[in-house]
Order: structure tokens, then C-alpha cells, then sequence
């Protein structure tokens, strides 16, 4: 009965809304009595202290509407580039059709508003640096492009990093629950058209959940006026060896109460790679006995189709709901991976003993459906509000392999040949409830409370076969079926507070997690339950308008992932396999921050930060069985550096951001293949980033960015990575007053991002040197249609 009366009583009040909104109309015209078309037409409340009640642009004609206002007195204000605002106070109490609305122009200020195609800037705030890049030269890109050119960010070779760390994705401040494979294909699936900005954070708040180290978190733009916009993009990469597309489409669609985003990607492509690799076997006295000199080429065939979605509803005023999606699909018949290798067996003297040919192919497939529902509830007191959300990640993908090897004496005469086949898939279904509330206390302080529970559950099986006298038989050593199960339960508190020259923001956030692993075939059942502390600190003191000093703490964890905790072995080839392991602990992450920051625009950071038990895979070589093991093991780790960033602008045309990284890493590991002995690796290292921003032609529409990247000799587990740097290269021109836009670049221009990585020690003698496409020619281009100009003004919009 009370849920009735309710539903009656929101019917009832929606009919008294209704019939007391009422609608403005008018045209605008230039003196000359053309109608301008789409000029930005705001109408603000004048009782809610200048809210924004809606807006629309004119159509070709010079017409708008605005539709569904209440009753009360409003501002119309119509803008136009190169016009003079137009200002008027109306009272609304009936339908009103205005007048012919003349703009007059304003020649004086049109070099200074008609801004085409902006640079990006950076913005250092309390706990994060944000990367504006809405509308700049980067704009024509994939988002994963415009993490390449991102504050701190290093992107190569298929990861992701900060500060020597990986990161964790979010976009609009949700959690993007992939791999670290699958988040750099969906970013590079994504254009960046509609990207706001790219916030680093690499002091997380505790609202943000204890795993990573640092957050990036990309932000969308998001329409703010009644009406429709969209734009269609493409962009070309043609490598050394073979080209790469993608094309796509998003649309915006704003109601009074409904706001839908839509976005839809795909991207066929070839990737090329080729390694040259060594391994020096040893005795037991240390000496070689054999080398292997392998030339290993890899072609992978990809079609990643990427759909992202978000439908916003605002109930009322105080309450609202939105689901938003994210869909990742690589379908089976357009995922193929083609691997043909060739190995020289060398004896101790350096002669040919023999040499063995591989040919891998592959076929994957990949389903990733996540869908995340949320509930706003604003309160009466300003700032005080509630939200509540569940996420569910259904994952599916799965694997065939094909290897076949031919074993060949020096004159290439046939010794045998090898053929075994595997099927694997992995299922994981995640489910996650949170809820938030915040409360600004006053106008400098602010509380925050929250709680968070998720559940994993992760299937994988597989199943391996073997071929004997040409009959094919399942290889039950190498079968198996691994179940993880993981519940995570988690509660945090925030307080932040400004005074004087004083700003504080701390916070503690405690998660207790319990996992099972389970082995089918080996028995082998593993067990952990561990309930960890997480608080964060962040003190800045302002010494003056340009000048500031500030601290952080931070303490993070990072849980080893299903996939590394999986104890079979994948065999790659006959002599190599990959395998996870049951007993890894998660990495807890210890970090002290110290920066300072002058005449605005220069920034200094000195940081320590403690790793203990961090995850990393570490190849290992069997010195008897000849058998190469990619491992992943837990060790222990320090850094500590000096950071220097500025972004500043030299010339009126020409801004420059730099980055300047000096660090030292010592990294303790477990040789497994040397009686366990411990090994200690250390280096002093040094990263380097200078992106110069330069703007052409009296629009401004014509723009370019020249960025150098320099990487010195790094160590990763026991491994040393070689210096590499690169310059990139992209000019964008924009058309007919920002509705087109195409660019054109080079990536590496002189092709020297190539690495080579070294594992030297004690009885493991390893090297591989990395040879894929980073030099590219790159086109891009853009197309936008509807009410296009909302999304680029809406923040010069004075109110």
C-alpha cells in the first residue's frame, strides 16, 4: 500500500512539473540580417545563483527552442566566435518567442577567442598532475598515443608504467578490471576524441582501492547542453612491415534529464617482431657446453572491436542513476598468430652441432563484458552526497596452439620432428559492490567514508596433446584444471582539511582479502587470508602564490594475478614453457614523496619507496635439460630518485613540457637455477622527456608536436634493458572552423626504441634482442557533426 501511495504521489507531482514548464524561442541574426548558425544559446536561473537551466545551439537557420523551463527569471545569454555576447533578463511565466536576436561582431577580440586546435597543458593539483589534451594536437589519436606523450607515463613494449611501476587504469573514475595485456589493446582501440584529460595520480586518495601503485584516470568529455553531437575518425599506421587501421564513431545524445554516450571502435592490424636470442648452457664447473642462437619472427593478425557506453538518468534533482559498459570482443577467425623460429646448436668450440626449425600457430579469442550501474543521491547540504555501485566483469578466452619442430643434422638432413597441440581457456566472473559518501563540512574541510566487497571466480583448463607415430594422445602431465576463488572486503576513511597556508588530506583504507587456489590433477589446494592497512598522507605548505612544499605517504599492495598463481606449465615450444606459481605473496609497497614546486611552473620530487615481494616473471635457463622456464617469482626491491618536471611556455606560439627522472633500483632475486641463492642487482638509472608544443597560422589552426624520449640502461628483476630513445613527429590541421581536423606524424623517427635485454649471472647467460615496428607513419582524421562546438566550449562558458 505505501509503495503505491509512492508511485501515485511521484505521478502526481510529475504532472504539476509538467504543466508548469514553458518554453523561449527566437532567432539570431547578424547586422547584416544573416542568420548565424550554431551559436551557443545558455539560459541561466537567476534565483539558484546562476545555474545553468539549459541550452542549444541555432540550427543553419539561426533558430533555436529551449523547451521545459519553469517558471522564474532567467539570463539568456547568445555567444558566437568573432561576436559580441548578446545578455538579456526574461521572466518566465508563459511561452515566450523573442524577437530577431542581432549579434554584433567584435574584430578586436577574434584573434583572442577563435582558438582552432589548442596545446595541451599540464595542471598540478594536491595528489595528481592532469594532462589536458581535449581538442589538442593529440586529439586524432588513440588514447593509447596520448599516454606516450603523458607526464610521467612510459609507454613501450606492452606495458604501461609509472615511476618504474605499473599502473592502474580507471576511466571517469571506474576501475577498467583487464589485464595489463588487454587494458593496451583497449586503449589502443580507443580514439581519443573524446578524451577530457589523463589525470596521474600517484598519490591515490583512499577512495581508490589499495591495489597498483599509481591511478591514471581518463576522463571523457561529457555534453552538458540539450541536443546531439557525434563524429566519425579513422587513423593509418603503416610500420616497416605491415599497415594498421582503425575507425570508429561516437554520438552524444543530451535530453532534459537524460544524457547517453556511445562509442564504437575497431582495429584490424599486423604486428611484427622480431628476436635474436643466445643462451650459453654450463656444466657443473661453470664452463660452456652449448650455444643456442635462435632468429625468432612473429606475425599476429588482431581485429579488437571495442564498444564503450554510458546512459546517465537524473531522477531528480538530488537523485540520478547511470550504467555504463565497456565491451572488449576479438573474435576467433580474426585473431591468428604465426611464429616460425630457427635455432643453432653451437658445441663448447663454437662449431655447429646441429639446429632445429619451429613453427607455432595460433588462434585466440577474447569476450570481455563489463557493466557498472550507479546511484547518486545528493543532499540538502552542499557537498554532502552518496553513491552506491555494482560492477560485474564477465571474461572468456580461449586458446589453440599448433607447434611442429624438425630436428636437423649441420648439412640440414632430417633427425626427427615434434608436434603437440594445446587448448586452453580461462573464465573469470567478477562481481563488486561499493558504496561512498562525502560530506563537505565546511569550505575547507571535507570527509569521506566508504566500503567496497568483490568477489572472483577464475576456470582454467588445459589440455595439451601429443603425437606419436602420427596419433594424437592427450599429454596428461601437461593437463590440468586450475580454480581461484578470491573475496576481498574493504573499508576506508578520508579527512581533508585546508587552513592558512596549510593543506592536509589523509586517509586510511584496511582490506581484508582470503583466496583458494586448487589444482584438479596435482591435488595441490592453496590457501591465504591476510588483512592489511593502507593509510595515505599528503601535507602541502603554500610559502607563497608561486611557491609551495609538500610531503607524501603512501602504502599500496599489488595481489599476483590469476594467471601468474596458475601452477601448469604452457609450453611454447619443445624447450621453452611458461608457468605460474601458487605460493606468490602480494607486494606491499612502502612510499615517501618529498616535492617542491617554484615560480609555479618548476617542480622537484625526491621519493623512497620499499617493494617487498614484488611479482616478476624472470627467465630462467635448465643448465641440464636445456629447457627454457619464463617463472614468475617473488622478490624484494628499494628505489630512490630525484624527479624534475616543468611545463612552461617559451614563445607565444611554443610551449615545451620536460621531464627529468635520476633513480636508483636494487632488486634481490631468487635463483632458482643456483641452488637458491640469493642475487643482488643494482643500477643507477636515468629517464628523460621533452615534448615541444608549437601553433601555426593566425587561426591557430595548424599545429605540431616534436617529442624525444630517452631511456638509459634499466634493470628489470635480474634482467638489464639497453638505452633506448626516439623522437616522435605529428602535425594536425584543423577545417572549417574545427568541424575536420586531420594529422600526420612519424612515431621513432630514426627507429632506435629497439631494446636488448641481458640476464648475466652466476649460471644463467641470456640474451635477447627486441626488434618490432615502432617506427610509423602515421594519418589520422576527424569529423564531427551535430552540435559539435558544445564539447570544446562548455568550459570558457562564464556563468
Amino acid at each position: 500500500m505505501r509503495l503505491r501511495l509512492i508511485s501515485i504521489f511521484i505521478f502526481l507531482f510529475s504532472l504539476v512539473s509538467f504543466s508548469q514548464e514553458f518554453r523561449v524561442n527566437g532567432n539570431v541574426k547578424d547586422v547584416k540580417d544573416n542568420p548565424i548558425s550554431y551559436a551557443n544559446v545558455l539560459i541561466t536561473n537567476n534565483s539558484e545563483i546562476k545555474q545553468l537551466a539549459s541550452g542549444t545551439t541555432t540550427d543553419e537557420n539561426g533558430y533555436f527552442i529551449i523547451e521545459n523551463l519553469k517558471a522564474g527569471s532567467y539570463t539568456l545569454r547568445v555567444s558566437f566566435l568573432g561576436f559580441k555576447t548578446y545578455t538579456t533578463s526574461i521572466d518566465v511565466n508563459k511561452h515566450i518567442k523573442l524577437g530577431p536576436i542581432v549579434l554584433e561582431e567584435n574584430l578586436e577580440e577574434l584573434d583572442g577567442v577563435m582558438v582552432i586546435s589548442k596545446r595541451p597543458t599540464v595542471k598540478r593539483l594536491v595528489d595528481r598532475v592532469v594532462f589536458n589534451v581535449e581538442n589538442s594536437t593529440l586529439s586524432n589519436n588513440n588514447v593509447l598515443d596520448v599516454l606516450k606523450h603523458t607526464p610521467g607515463v612510459l609507454v613501450h613494449d606492452g606495458s604501461i608504467t609509472v615511476k618504474q611501476s605499473a599502473p592502474t587504469v580507471y576511466i571517469n573514475d571506474r576501475r577498467v578490471h583487464l589485464s595489463s595485456n588487454e587494458i593496451m589493446q583497449l586503449l589502443e582501440g580507443t580514439s581519443a576524441t573524446n578524451i577530457k584529460s589523463i589525470e596521474v595520480i600517484t598519490n591515490p586518495p583512499a577512495k581508490y582501492e589499495a591495489e597498483g601503485g599509481a591511478v591514471l584516470n581518463i576522463v571523457t568529455s561529457k555534453n552538458i547542453i540539450a541536443g546531439y553531437n557525434g563524429s566519425v575518425f579513422g587513423n593509418y599506421k603503416q610500420g616497416s612491415e605491415f599497415p594498421k587501421y582503425s575507425f570508429g564513431t561516437s554520438h552524444f545524445f543530451k535530453a532534459k534529464k537524460l544524457n547517453t554516450y556511445l562509442n564504437y571502435n575497431i582495429s584490424p592490424r599486423k604486428d611484427f617482431r622480431n628476436n635474436l636470442e643466445s643462451f650459453n648452457f654450463f656444466d657443473s664447473n661453470s664452463q660452456v657446453v652449448s650455444n643456442w642462437e635462435t632468429d625468432y619472427k612473429r606475425t599476429r593478425e588482431s581485429s579488437n572491436h571495442n564498444i564503450n557506453g554510458n546512459i546517465d538518468y537524473e531522477i531528480d534533482k538530488n537523485n540520478s542513476l547511470a550504467f555504463s559498459t565497456n565491451i572488449l570482443i576479438s573474435p576467433r577467425e580474426n585473431i591468428r598468430t604465426r611464429v616460425n623460429s630457427k635455432t643453432n646448436v653451437y658445441d663448447a668450440n663454437g662449431v655447429l652441432d646441429s639446429l632445429f626449425k619451429t613453427e607455432n600457430r595460433l588462434i585466440d579469442e577474447t569476450f570481455n563484458l563489463a557493466f557498472t550501474l550507479d546511484y547518486l543521491h545528493k543532499f540538502k547540504k552542499a557537498g554532502e552526497k552518496l553513491s552506491i555501485s555494482a560492477h560485474h566483469t564477465n571474461y572468456d578466452f580461449s586458446n589453440f596452439q599448433n607447434v611442429e619442430t624438425d630436428y636437423f643434422l649441420p648439412d640440414e638432413s632430417l633427425i626427427r620432428n615434434n608436434r603437440f597441440q594445446t587448448f586452453s581457456s580461462q573464465v573469470i566472473k567478477l562481481y563488486t559492490g561499493q558504496l561512498d559518501y562525502e560530506l563537505s563540512i565546511n569550505d575547507s574541510s571535507q570527509f569521506e567514508a566508504g566500503a567496497k566487497v568483490s568477489n572472483i571466480n577464475s576456470e582454467n583448463i588445459l589440455n595439451q596433446f601429443v603425437f606419436i607415430n602420427d596419433v594424437k594422445e592427450e599429454d596428461l602431465d601437461n593437463s590440468d584444471t586450475f580454480i581461484y576463488d578470491e573475496i576481498n572486503y574493504a573499508a576506508y576513511l578520508s579527512y581533508a582539511k585546508d587552513w592558512s597556508r596549510w593543506s592536509i588530506k589523509t586517509g586510511l583504507r584496511t582490506e581484508y582479502t582470503s583466496t583458494k587456489g586448487n589444482s584438479i590433477s596435482t591435488s595441490v589446494l592453496n590457501k591465504n587470508d591476510y588483512l592489511n592497512f593502507f593509510p595515505s598522507v599528503h601535507l602541502l605548505y603554500q610559502i607563497n602564490d608561486n611557491n609551495n612544499v609538500y610531503l607524501n605517504y603512501k602504502k599500496r599492495i599489488n595481489r599476483p594475478r590469476y594467471s601468474t598463481l596458475n601452477p601448469f606449465k604452457y609450453f611454447l615450444s619443445d624447450n621453452s614453457f611458461s608457468t605460474g606459481n601458487p605460493a606468490l605473496r602480494p607486494q606491499i609497497d612502502d612510499v615517501v614523496t618529498l616535492g617542491y614546486t617554484f615560480n609555479k611552473d618548476y617542480t622537484f620530487e625526491l621519493y623512497y619507496r620499499n617493494e617487498k615481494d614484488p611479482v616478476t616473471e624472470i627467465i630462467f635457463q635448465d643448465n641440464e635439460s636445456n629447457l627454457i622456464q619464463y617463472i614468475f617469482s617473488n622478490t624484494d626491491a628499494i628505489s630512490y630518485g630525484l624527479d624534475f618536471m616543468t611545463y612552461k611556455q617559451v614563445m607565444p606560439n611554443w610551449n615545451v613540457y620536460a621531464l627529468a627522472s635520476a633513480f636508483y633500483y636494487e632488486d634481490k632475486v631468487l635463483a632458482l637455477e643456483s641452488n637458491n641463492a640469493l642475487y643482488t642487482i643494482e643500477k643507477w638509472s636515468f629517464y628523460g622527456q621533452i615534448i615541444n608544443y608549437f601553433t601555426f597560422l593566425k587561426d591557430k589552426s595548424l599545429s605540431a608536436d616534436v617529442a624525444y624520449l630517452y631511456i638509459s640502461p634499466v634493470i628489470e628483476g635480474p634482467t638489464t634493458v639497453s638505452t633506448r630513445h626516439g623522437l616522435d613527429i605529428n602535425l594536425r590541421k584543423s577545417f572549417w572552423n574545427n568541424r575536420a581536423s586531420v594529422n600526420m606524424g612519424v612515431t621513432d623517427v630514426f627507429n632506435t626504441k629497439n631494446e636488448t635485454y641481458t640476464t648475466m649471472y652466476l649460471n644463467q647467460d641470456i640474451k635477447l634482442k627486441s626488434m618490432v615496428e615502432n617506427r610509423m607513419l602515421i594519418v589520422g582524421f576527424n569529423y564531427k557533426f551535430g552540435n559539435y562546438k558544445l564539447i570544446s566550449n562548455k568550459k570558457d562558458i562564464e556563468l
